[in-house]
């Protein structure tokens, strides 16, 4: 699952050309659920940077600590809780990394699966909306979860579906076929990817500096050969 999200400023304009910023997008080192994120999403037909709370909140939603920050891409149109938002309502969160813990004897250590050439992530998410009342309205979302590749297994089962900017506008366009939207929801690719050991400052949610990102060993990552295979 992804529990825990990097996001360090990044050159937005760069990663998705004509992309509208009308607001200060959202960073921090450690952000975790229950806390607005930035994301992306289709107005008017053009991608804008918006921000919702990480955690979805349909209007039936009756507790909030019920509100799931993750959704497997297996059960999205299996699940109400999701069905409407993947047929109407897909966004991107840009990242710049995503932490896990690896299992170990006698604690849990941190990993943060970033970009191997440390560039940023868009992942998939789905969003939904909230009226408050007639004029005002609260927007949520959850990220769209995927089993990793075999290089991460290791440490951890699931990850965020990365979308190739390439991939964008095919992915927030309501009108994209439900094969086609399917189709974007699979593993990284191998060489994408990597992942390095952090302090354990990280589990701290309340622990939110530069330093929770610094990699306090070698990056896990597909060796040339492996890449050839």
């Amino acid at each position: 699952m992804a529990g825990r999200l990097y996001i360090p400023p990044l050159d937005l304009d760069r990663l998705l050309p004509g992309l509208t910023v009308d607001e200060t997008p959202i960073t921090g080192a450690n952000l975790a659920p229950r806390r607005p994120l930035s994301l992306i999403r289709l107005e008017a037909g053009r991608p804008r940077l918006g921000s919702a709370f990480w955690g979805l909140t349909p209007p039936w939603l009756k507790v909030l600590d019920h509100a799931p920050h993750c959704a497997r891409a297996e059960s999205l149109e299996s699940r109400a809780m999701f069905r409407e938002a993947f047929a109407a309502r897909r966004c991107l969160v840009p990242a710049g990394g995503v932490y896990v813990w690896k299992a170990q004897p006698r604690a849990k250590q941190p990993f943060l699966v970033t970009r191997t050439d440390r560039g940023p992530l868009l992942l998939a998410g789905l969003w939904c909306r909230f009226h408050t009342s007639l004029t005002e309205h609260a927007d949520s979302l959850a990220l769209i979860t995927v089993p990793t590749n075999d290089l991460l297994a290791p440490l951890t089962d699931r990850l965020p579906a990365v979308i190739a900017a390439d991939d964008a506008e095919r992915w927030l366009a309501p009108e994209t076929p439900a094969e086609e939207r399917r189709a974007l929801l699979i593993p990284a690719p191998g060489e994408l990817l990597g992942a390095f050991p952090v302090s354990r400052r990280v589990n701290d949610p309340g622990n939110r500096d530069a330093a929770c990102a610094h990699p306090i060993g070698p990056m896990l990552r597909l060796t040339p050969e492996q890449e050839r295979r």
